[in-house]
């Protein structure tokens, strides 16, 4: 299966778009804007979200659109203020390479085994490629002393600058590059200023950083952008890099920026060479999820992003859009559960020494996430200047959930770090006191309503999922209380367990079916946890029955809706998509009660949704196909992981 998407169109998709792009000033549609069909509104000057490529260094990532432009780049964080910012805004800021006057590639595809894009383009007159990365090198003085590093730093680290190579491989092609970037979230054009006494590098200067523009390409600068533009001969190869290192360091011809490249994909394939990868044909799906997971881990801390953007719509034109660029530490049993069964245990041990980093509530208790450094404070705001991907307003920074209460969050903590101990052997020292801590703030709240997993923002709920996790908060306790050698506290946890789950069987089944809290008959996807984290058995009749009634009534085409917005007081208006978390989920739950074959199909028409480059938003409008909410989005990511190994050991297994 090739990891390509082609103007053939090889695999089936539901929606196309022909994409255009120069960049022009600020607030306005690019001369050659671009015109989405089908499902798209005919209008739009933006591509569909699941069109973009996904690009990283550990550090921060960028998004890449069909016709060259860097549109998504926060430097030098994940969460910082934007550089280029597109995205949400068309004059927000952009940065092109490409053959001047064609916008639609020939193809596009990762490089296998890597997060390095290859774009290639016919033009009337010739042909050209392409290559794109966040490069990423040896350790050197760069890299300098990061205060915020609490990992030990690698023998390989972020170059902190952007590596575009293009090269003519038949015929003769027009190349222009255009780099617009607007700091701190569009609210400031670059101002540039040349290096030294020719034309191969300009400088920007901002309060929030320094960037420098380096290419064998002739630059100009024409107000707030700088500009190139030559003919490209066959056999010729140019460059250009965009630094932010400290010493605004970057390649100086087009051979060393071939060879950062080069540098790049071996960092790349090294690293995904240490993981355990099934000889299946979905090989290619997990090994793309598992450069995505890495590709939003914070390497210095070892935190990882929920997803690289913020504020892409779950409803197109409507208010649910939130900043996904933190740590949610409910993903630490997913991030744990994916990044073990595909072997990749350093990543996993990162993650776990982060959670035992990160600065407690007074009781002892976590937050439910934080910043990539560790940062409690995420206070939300709303910029108003920026028009919103697509209309979408508001456009959020910061996310206003920090300080929820969300009981579940407790069990995520203790089941990921149980999960660790099996597969490690040995429970860390440093991390007995923050587990005991999380056990005991458990204790305390599981009785008491909360926001629940989706962070609803109306009135706090008995939500079955937050009991749940409240539960596997005391069995995991237990357990690893014995492991240290504290079994008295172990018993005490345990019957404190047992108490909580009387108490979800008593009041959180109606009709023999898991419900959404203590007070309502509606559904909700997150009890499809119950027999993922073994609170029953999967052959119990009340799991059946509520694995079934999700699939039957809780869908949407056949994908999974975490709840109904009519029947849930979630402070929001409007609808949203499927989430494919929640699909994902289903077919582990289907698996587990023994639904192989329904479990499949739902994977397989899942994995044929997947953006043309293998990557997942955050929900799927069911109808259209179309990707929506921020991207690329972790929790899909692992889902996806746990979901496909869950049917291939079916199938292996001989569960028909």
């Amino acid at each position: 299966m090739s990891e390509t998407q082609d103007g053939a169109g090889t695999r089936p998709r539901t929606t196309r778009a022909s994409t255009g792009g120069q960049s022009t000033p600020r607030r306005r549609p690019r001369a050659n804007a671009r015109r989405e069909r089908g499902h798209e509104p005919a209008s739009s000057p933006f591509p569909p979200i699941g069109y973009y490529a996904f690009l990283s260094d550990c550090h921060t990532g960028a998004l890449v659109a069909p016709d060259g432009t860097i549109e998504w780049l926060c430097a030098p964080r994940f969460d910082s203020p934007s550089v280029f910012g597109s995205l949400l805004d068309r004059g927000a800021g952009a940065f092109r390479l490409g053959p001047y006057g064609t916008t639609v590639p020939g193809a596009r595809r990762y490089e296998p085994g890597t997060n390095i894009v290859e774009t290639t383009w016919m033009t009337q007159s010739g042909w050209v490629v392409v290559r794109d990365a966040l490069a990423i090198g040896p350790w050197g003085p760069h890299n300098g002393v990061d205060g915020t590093r609490t990992r030990p730093p690698t023998d390989d680290d972020a170059e902190h600058l952007i590596v575009r190579t293009i090269e003519c491989i038949q015929g003769s092609v027009q190349i222009e590059m255009v780099c617009e970037p607007m700091f701190d979230y569009a609210r400031e054009p670059a101002s540039w200023t040349t290096v030294g006494s020719g034309y191969d590098a300009v400088d920007a200067h901002h309060h929030t950083g320094s960037l420098r523009l380096m290419s064998d390409l002739r630059i100009g600068i024409e107000g707030n952008r700088a500009r190139a533009r030559h003919t490209l001969k066959e056999g010729e190869k140019r460059y250009v890099a965009l630094s932010w290192a400290n010493d605004l360091h970057g390649p100086q011809t087009a051979d060393e920026a071939t060879a950062m490249l080069d540098y790049t994909s071996h960092f790349w394939r090294d690293w995904l060479d240490d993981g355990r990868f099934p000889d299946h044909p979905w090989r290619i799906y997990l090994q793309r999820s598992a450069l995505v997971l890495k590709g939003l881990t914070y390497a210095p801390t070892g935190a990882m992003v929920a997803a690289l953007t913020t504020s892409l719509p779950e409803t197109p034109g409507g208010e649910r859009n939130w900043d996904y660029r933190y740590t949610w530490m409910r993903d630490a049993t997913f991030t744990l559960w994916g990044l073990h069964a595909l072997g990749l245990d350093w990543e996993a041990d990162d993650f776990m020494q982060f959670v035992a980093d990160v600065p407690r509530n007074e009781d002892g208790s976590l937050q439910i996430m934080y910043g990539v450094g560790g940062e409690k404070q995420l206070t939300e705001s709303e910029l108003d200047h920026l028009t919103g991907y697509e209309g979408a307003k508001p456009v959020r920074i910061g996310n206003g959930a920090f300080d929820q209460r969300q009981n579940d969050v407790y069990g995520a903590v203790l089941d990921s770090v149980y999960l660790h101990t099996k597969v490690g052997g040995h429970l860390p020292q440093r991390l007995w006191p923050v587990l005991e801590a999380q056990v005991r703030c458990a204790i305390e709240v599981w009785e008491q309503p909360d926001q629940g997993i989706w962070e609803a923002r109306g009135a706090p709920q008995h939500y079955v999922s937050s009991k749940l996790m409240c539960w596997v908060a005391l069995d995991r306790g237990a357990r690893l209380a014995e492991i240290h050698g504290e079994r008295e506290l172990a018993a005490q946890w345990q019957q404190v367990a047992e108490q909580i789950r009387e108490d979800i069987l008593t009041r959180g089944v109606r009709d023999g079916v898991f419900r959404q809290h203590y007070d309502t008959d509606a559904l909700d996807a997150s009890v499809l946890l119950i027999p993922l984290v073994r609170f029953l058995p999967p052959d119990d009749e009340r799991v059946c029955a509520t694995v079934k009634a999700i699939s039957r009534d809780l869908t949407d085409h056949g994908f999974v809706l975490r709840y109904k917005v009519e029947e849930t007081d979630d402070g929001l208006s409007g609808e949203e998509g499927t989430f494919l978390i929640c699909s994902f989920w289903l077919v582990a739950a289907l698996e587990e009660i023994g639904e192989h074959r329904k479990a499949k199909a739902l994977l397989e028409r899942l994995l044929g949704h997947s953006s043309p480059l293998y990557l997942y938003a955050e929900e799927l409008d069911p109808k259209s196909g179309r990707q929506l909410g921020n991207y690329p989005q972790a929790f899909t990511h692992l889902a996806l992981i746990n979901a496909v190994m869950h049917v291939i050991e079916g199938e292996e297994g001989g569960r028909y």
